[in-house]
């Protein structure tokens, strides 16, 4: 019986790419260490780019799209920054974000309501309660005044609903 060939370099960029849109970067950290010869990963990912089956654009807004709904504008910048999502197609997707998910405020206010809005009325009573839920709400890259705002109006939907 003869040794399986190993997938080849572009074999392995489709695959990746097959899974979901990746970054250039991102692709070019991935399949660098089985590159074999100087300038073979630079030429295939050029070419994926020519083909249009490599874009940025497209990287950063399917990433948007899957998450924005769970994280703020600040985890989604970090999240395109860590796949090397170039600078403009980053801007480009969270401009999108606020058309589609809605405002950060409103993806605050959805997301505390399906992890806490049950404990709206211990809310008031308990800062530590507050605490940890502005904690919950930071972790996932939601500003600080976009924090304050969710949690003092579950508080006051609280007192007026007691």
């Amino acid at each position: 019986m003869s040794a399986m060939k190993p997938p080849s370099l572009r074999q392995r960029a489709l695959t990746l790419l097959a899974r979901r849109d990746c970054s250039r970067a991102e692709l070019e950290r991935k399949l660098a260490a089985y590159a074999q010869a100087p300038g073979q990963l630079a030429a295939l990912l050029d070419d994926l780019t020519r083909r249009g089956w490599l874009s940025d654009a497209r990287a950063a807004e399917a990433l948007v799209a899957r998450k924005a709904s769970r994280w703020g504008d600040a985890r989604l910048r970090q999240a395109l920054a860590e796949r090397g999502i170039e600078a403009q197609a980053a801007r480009a997707a969270l401009a999108q974000v606020g058309e589609s998910a809605g405002s950060e405020h409103e993806r605050a206010r959805a997301l505390w309501r399906e992890r806490f809005g049950a404990s709206a009325a211990a809310l008031r009573a308990d800062r530590l309660l507050w605490a940890r839920q502005a904690r919950f709400l930071h972790t996932r890259g939601f500003g600080a005044e976009v924090v304050r705002r969710v949690l003092d109006e579950a508080m006051r939907s609280a007192v007026e609903n007691s």
